[in-house]
């Protein structure tokens, strides 16, 4: 077992190889990649909610988890003779010192937007040259609205773009009168039109230079604290929300919205 003495990054290591040891935890020894791949997104995400809301101590501890996570897939790896922690690392740190030759070695960048040209060029001779599409690079697990995001971006750059929001704000609602449409008629295309709805909206947001993940989820957090303000005024009126209507819920909400705008006065 090891001691507290050691480097924390090795102790690390330590307490997962103990971990997944015959006599070790259960639980941690029935784990594989698959099974656990959903806590690696989970705590991706609260580390940046930690992020969001500029907590350095939970920020702290949801990197740590987050790094369990890369200790932990590297032990699994290991145990079967196909990588290990040491590759990982050694890998990545490769990769950035090749990445970066106008840090580490004797090429000229000079402004990010230099940086990111070269980026994506030492990209593709690492892949052996050009690729039959400039979208292959695009990871197709990602987040619908991060892929919709990187796709458009790639695009953009050889010049399939609008030069302006004013022309998407138009196609949003062309996109949007095409999904109303199907609303009357064919109801196996309205999962298309909503998706090209969706599409759209996430290149104005990307010509507007807002993140949509990040719009999207300041829209939810809107709607959660004023569904909750919700709550509680249905419960000082007496309103039971179980078996209630719009109708009722309604004039509920504009209130909250009003009581929200006169607190930010």
């Amino acid at each position: 077992m090891s001691t507290p003495a050691l480097p924390p990054l090795e102790h690390l290591r330590q307490v997962v190889s103990r971990l997944r040891a015959p006599d070790g935890c259960p639980w941690d020894r029935e784990q594989t990649h698959h099974s656990i791949r959903g806590d690696l997104l989970e705590e991706a995400y609260e580390v940046l909610q930690a992020i969001n809301s500029r907590d350095d101590a939970n920020l702290c501890e949801e990197l740590g988890d987050l790094l369990l996570q890369v200790v932990f897939h590297s032990q699994i790896a290991s145990e079967q003779d196909r990588f290990n922690f040491d590759q990982v690392a050694a890998g990545i740190t490769e990769k950035l010192i090749r990445r970066h030759p106008h840090v580490f070695g004797d090429a000229n960048c000079s402004t990010t937007e230099e940086v990111l040209v070269r980026w994506e060029q030492i990209k593709q001779q690492e892949k052996g040259g050009e690729s039959s599409s400039l979208l292959d690079s695009i990871n197709e697990a990602l987040p619908a609205l991060m892929r919709a995001e990187k796709i458009q971006k790639k695009v953009a750059k050889v010049g399939f773009d609008w030069t302006s929001p004013l022309p998407v704000l138009a196609k949003v609602r062309e996109e949007l009168a095409e999904l109303e449409a199907e609303l009357q008629g064919d109801p196996s295309r309205l999962e298309d039109e909503l998706g090209d709805v969706l599409f759209s909206v996430v290149n104005l947001s990307r010509k507007l230079k807002i993140q949509p993940e990040v719009a999207l989820h300041r829209a939810s957090d809107k709607f959660s604290t004023r569904f909750k303000a919700l709550e509680s005024l249905a419960q000082e009126r007496g309103v039971k929300l179980d078996g209630a209507d719009l109708s009722l819920l309604d004039p509920l909400w504009d209130e909250v919205k009003r009581r929200e705008a006169a607190d930010n006065r």
